[in-house]
């Protein structure tokens, strides 16, 4: 096999990054370093750390099994695939209104147009549904590689030249994370959410590769889909340190903090980069930075239709048949799209408040799924050799335990 070849059977992973690296990095991880400096880099890596068995059930489950992971729920039962609909039913216009409006605040600022953010967000929205109408998996494939790559190379530039020539700091400033103030522990909530992305994503993964699978010709084996994924994922945790670093190094013990205005707060994350590479990467920076919430726009705007449309045809015998596929799609497209620009125009405008409500939203509810993928893992119909094993199974389990209780925790004193 040619090295094209090898590269061609990575993909999945790819687009994983491209839909993790968004809210969660480019906003909460910044966010993190602003207003705590470096202390809350040991609980990103160690969430990233619990999160990974759970989220590799994606790959693992489609490269054993070839059917995605609403397949495997279904072999549990029809109630599962339904628990499914109802979670993303209630979590996808407030995902997609946070990831949208966060996008809008960066497109403003690449352009110059000044209109109300939500407008803006609905405009691109609106965009989107346009590219995916002509888009297919090997689109998003190919994109994701290129943005990715690119994004990282200038965070990286950014974090050395901030090493190199430090940002002046307020005189024995200090803000420490205190477990007993409310506050921080909303933050705290907010920032594991969605780190390093919803467990949502899990699924949408399987699907995914089973899309690489059917456009490779056959299945990719579970060694190398897991070598795809574990680049994915690790290169995510990377990058969430890096943001993080870049907030503790450039805002935190500066006058400046993390602005709630999403036009604003892409402004103080352009000047993260500009600051120190200089204002002639401002249009490289910003188009970077769009470009990156864009693709995590369309990737998961592209995603629930998906996921959506593959759950009607497991629970509904007469939607299975091909001629509805294309009309499925559609129709879970147009609704997310309809309740989304529903939500930002009537209810949530201000950006940190819809980025906290999401991705707490997502902390409670990814026990829920956890569990599923587990019972899945370990059906009769998956092969003895994918599933989970020894230390690793219980890993699984300790971190779906974990999950459970700190989202117990939430709902008993945090809220």
């Amino acid at each position: 096999m040619s090295l094209k070849d090898k590269l061609g059977l990575f993909g999945p992973g790819l687009l994983y990054a491209g839909a993790a690296v968004g809210v969660s990095h480019l906003v909460q991880s910044t966010r993190a370093g602003a207003e705590f400096g470096f202390q809350l880099v040991a609980i990103v890596l160690l969430v990233n750390m619990l999160k990974y068995p759970i989220f590799e059930a994606g790959p693992r489950y489609a490269a054993a099994t070839g059917r995605t992971l609403l397949d495997g729920y279904r072999s549990i039962g029809a109630w599962a695939v339904w628990v499914y609909v109802l979670l993303s039913s209630f979590t996808m216009f407030i995902v997609m209104g946070a990831i949208s409006i966060v996008t809008a605040g960066l497109f403003m600022q690449l352009t110059g147009i000044d209109i109300e953010i939500p407008t803006m967000a609905m405009l691109l929205l609106f965009l989107s549904v346009l590219i995916l109408g002509f888009g297919h998996y090997s689109t998003l494939d190919q994109l994701m590689k290129l943005i990715i790559i690119t994004l990282t190379i200038s965070t990286l530039f950014a974090l050395i030249f901030s090493v190199l020539e430090p940002v002046e700091k307020q005189a024995a400033f200090e803000n420490t994370f205190n477990l007993s103030d409310h506050a921080h522990i909303l933050f705290l909530v907010a920032l594991i959410g969605w780190m390093p992305a919803p467990v949502d994503i899990s699924i949408w993964h399987s699907i995914w590769s089973v899309s690489k699978n059917k456009e490779q010709g056959y299945r990719i084996p579970l060694s190398q889909a897991l070598l795809d994924f574990k680049i994915g994922y690790w290169g995510t945790t990377f990058l969430a340190v890096c943001f993080l670093a870049l907030g503790a190094l450039i805002m935190y013990g500066t006058p400046e903090s993390p602005a709630p205005n999403s036009t604003e707060f892409a402004k103080q994350f352009i000047n993260l980069y500009t600051i120190n590479l200089g204002q002639w990467a401002f249009p490289f920076i910003a188009l970077a930075a769009f470009t990156t919430m864009f693709s995590t726009l369309l990737t998961c705007l592209d995603a629930y239709p998906r996921t959506l449309r593959r759950s009607t045809e497991i629970l509904i015998t007469k939607y299975q048949s091909s001629r509805y596929h294309n009309g499925l799609y559609w129709f879970w497209l147009l609704l997310t799209v309809s309740g989304t620009t529903v939500l930002l125009h009537f209810y949530l405008r201000d950006m940190r408040a819809m980025v906290d409500l999401a991705t707490t939203i997502s902390f409670i509810l990814a026990p829920v799924l956890a569990i599923l993928n587990y019972i899945a893992l370990h059906h009769p119909q998956v092969p003895d050799d994918a599933k989970l094993s020894g230390a690793f199974k219980y890993f699984y389990l300790t971190s779906t335990g974990l999950l459970i209780a700190f989202s117990l925790l939430f709902l008993l004193y945090g809220t």
